[in-house]
């Protein structure tokens, strides 16, 4: 996603405003924990990401660290946000329901906000940088991948063992 112009004003900043809204009043809401479905979306991204990277050429050495740390500051926030998940099971349907908590909303605010601050000072500084504008927003990309794929982790991992807990006569939350 390019940077808008400098004269462009705030309306440029209105969209991703509202889908973080949107992301922030979505999660606010208890629902419907799906085990069996979490895989997808990490699936999803790995395969647009890995498309992207498809078309590139063979990264530098320093890209292709600066890309390994970008996984593992996704991978951490993504663990981080998940921990502060609530997950609940119904103990007589065993249904899972889940809902983030206020921090874990913080976290995806921060990470846009963090994105766009690193993106319009790589835009301006890639040449000092020694790196390209695109490798800046391949770190981004590679950023989500970490967030999505280890979030979804933590959250399967801790679900599949409160359902255990419950269905063996425990008092499930977390």
């Amino acid at each position: 996603m390019p940077t808008p112009p400098p004269n462009a004003g705030y309306a440029a900043y209105l969209v991703p405003l509202a889908v973080i809204a949107l992301v922030i009043l979505r999660s606010a809401r208890a629902r419907r924990l799906r085990i069996e479905s979490l895989w997808v979306m990490p699936v999803v991204i790995l395969a647009v990401v890995g498309l992207s990277f498809s078309q590139q050429g063979m990264p530098t050495p320093l890209m292709l660290g600066i890309d390994v740390a970008a996984l593992a500051i996704g991978a951490t926030l993504g663990w981080w946000r998940a921990r502060f998940t609530r997950i609940t099971v119904d103990p007589a349907t065993h249904e899972l329901t889940s809902r983030a908590s206020p921090i874990g909303m913080l976290v995806i605010l921060a990470v846009f906000a963090l994105r766009y601050a690193v993106r319009m000072y790589g835009a301006q500084n890639a040449s000092a940088l020694g790196v390209s504008a695109n490798a800046i927003a391949d770190a981004a990309l590679v950023i989500s991948v970490g967030l999505v794929c280890a979030q979804r982790l933590e959250i399967a991992l801790r679900a599949t063992r409160l359902l255990n807990e419950a269905r063996t006569g425990g008092a499930p939350t977390a």
